[in-house]
């Protein structure tokens, strides 16, 4: 049964648990208050009773030395009995105004002597006649008077006055917990607002979506829920956040499966027709076999170059694992040198300036992998302009950082496409990019690698000028 009640109560909602625990508390505080005021007020009642008895006695005292018995009646309801007491045994004097049972009467009065008071009060319980409170006191000596008061009205008033009480207590209890329901699910709803947007969570489709469209709003809860409702809201942008960047990298890892998928395809299909010219004897003549084994050569060495750059870039992912760098002491001035004299060579329609001080830049770097950011810089300078148009180098250090400038002063990168040129497989100009053989993974490779070099990448673009800027710590020691 207890059981039953508990999960009964823990089945509950909230608001209702503590408009019910609030019930049970008051209902204690009104048991302790109603406990006391009724104690207060029977202990004032009797007090009030002795004190009448008292005053009462003075002149039955009076009358019992003059005529022997009480001649003058008490009350109605009152009872007095005067005893003699020879050797401690009450006897009753006639004529008196006692019971049928003066039992209690008499007890009283035969403790007196022994009480070491000259008065005694007690409350006994006379048969036929009911609770009544008796008070013993010494005329003379040898003489005791006992009076008998009925505590009947005591016991009404105390009935009314506890039947006030719980009926007051009662009305005042269900008032206090109808609208203490009302104003905790009042104060409560911002709670179940925030429930009702939890539930809106696991109802959204998480599949696709990059944003989650549910917040708490509202102002009403008091400090404490304000603070849960900024938390909750902080934690839905937190997890917002997440979505984007998860939603974002399963776009990127589609985008770039499906390039590299593509990327491939071109080659490979281009290696499959040539195989099946060779099947068919269609291409045995000496002319024709030698121009098509170098084109089996050419997109061989493409997709080795593409796929030695998709394993470079996932070795560079993986770094904490792996790291693909093999750093050594290294003089950038004389990497961008030679740098600048292998561009001079392959690309002498685009004039090369190289701004650069004679006092070697020793970094700790590896310079292969930087060789091949500068080159790859450099190559896209190229390409991607058309012939006559300048580029240049420039090399400095200040604020703790060495810093390579490449720029050219070309017709520029669209601004739409100049936060992209980093991502891989994109490409600005994607037609020309292709047959010039880009695979748009050279600047994805080139800011991986600066950023394993603890370095960074930018670019800045407008017509007439493009420049990627390089930056290295000077203090690097890995």
């Amino acid at each position: 049964m207890i059981s039953r009640l508990r999960q009964t109560y823990r089945s509950q909602r909230l608001g209702t648990r503590l408009a019910l625990g609030l019930a049970v508390l008051s209902l204690i505080v009104f048991a302790v208050v109603g406990t006391a005021l009724s104690t207060y007020m029977r202990d004032y009642l009797q007090h009030q009773l002795a004190d009448q008895m008292k005053l009462v006695q003075v002149t039955q005292s009076k009358d019992a030395l003059v005529h022997g018995t009480v001649q003058r009646k008490p009350y109605y309801g009152w009872y007095t009995a005067v005893y003699d007491m020879p050797d401690g045994v009450p006897v009753l004097r006639k004529s008196a105004d006692v019971p049928a049972d003066t039992g209690e009467l008499a007890a009283v009065a035969a403790e007196l002597p022994d009480a070491g008071s000259p008065e005694i009060l007690r409350t006994a319980h006379l048969k036929g006649e009911g609770t009544y409170q008796l008070r013993a006191c010494e005329v003379e000596p040898g003489v005791v008077l006992v009076t008998a008061a009925p505590m009947e009205d005591i016991e009404d008033t105390m009935e009314q006055l506890v039947t006030v009480q719980v009926a007051t207590f009662a009305l005042a209890l269900l008032a206090l917990v109808v609208a203490g329901r009302a104003v905790l699910r009042r104060g409560l709803k911002p709670l179940s607002d925030m429930a009702h947007t939890a539930h809106g969570i696991t109802s959204h489709d998480f599949t696709d979506s990059a944003r989650l469209p549910v917040r708490v709003d509202g102002e009403k809860g008091g400090p404490e829920v304000e603070e849960l409702r900024t938390a909750f809201n902080t934690m839905l942008e937190h997890i917002d956040d997440s979505l984007a960047v998860r939603t974002e990298a399963e776009q990127r890892l589609r985008r770039f499966v499906a390039d590299a998928s593509h990327e491939l395809r071109t080659p490979l299909m281009s290696v499959r027709g040539y195989a099946d010219l060779f099947q068919y004897a269609a291409a045995n003549a000496p002319e024709e076999r030698e121009k098509h084994l170098a084109r089996l050569r050419a997109e061989a060495a493409r997709m080795s170059v593409l796929l030695d750059d998709l394993l470079l870039l996932a070795r560079l992912d993986a770094a904490e694992v792996e790291t693909p760098l093999r750093p050594e002491d290294t003089d950038l001035m004389d990497l961008v040198r030679q740098a600048a004299d292998a561009f001079r060579a392959g690309r002498p329609d685009h004039p090369l300036t190289v701004a650069a001080g004679p006092e070697p830049v020793m970094l700790r770097l590896d310079p292969l992998r930087i060789r091949q950011v500068l080159d790859n810089l450099l190559t896209n300078a190229a390409v991607h302009t058309p012939a006559d148009t300048k580029v240049s180098v420039e090399t400095s250090v200040s604020s703790g950082e060495a810093m390579v400038r490449v720029a050219d002063s070309g017709p520029g990168i669209p601004a739409a496409d100049q936060e992209r040129v980093f991502d891989r497989f994109y490409r600005v100009d994607k037609a020309r990019s292709r047959d010039r053989g880009g695979s748009g993974l050279g600047l994805a490779v080139a800011r991986s690698l600066v950023r394993a070099h603890g370095g960074t990448i930018e670019l800045a673009s407008r017509p007439g000028c493009t420049a990627f800027t390089i930056r290295i710590p000077l203090g690097r020691t890995e």
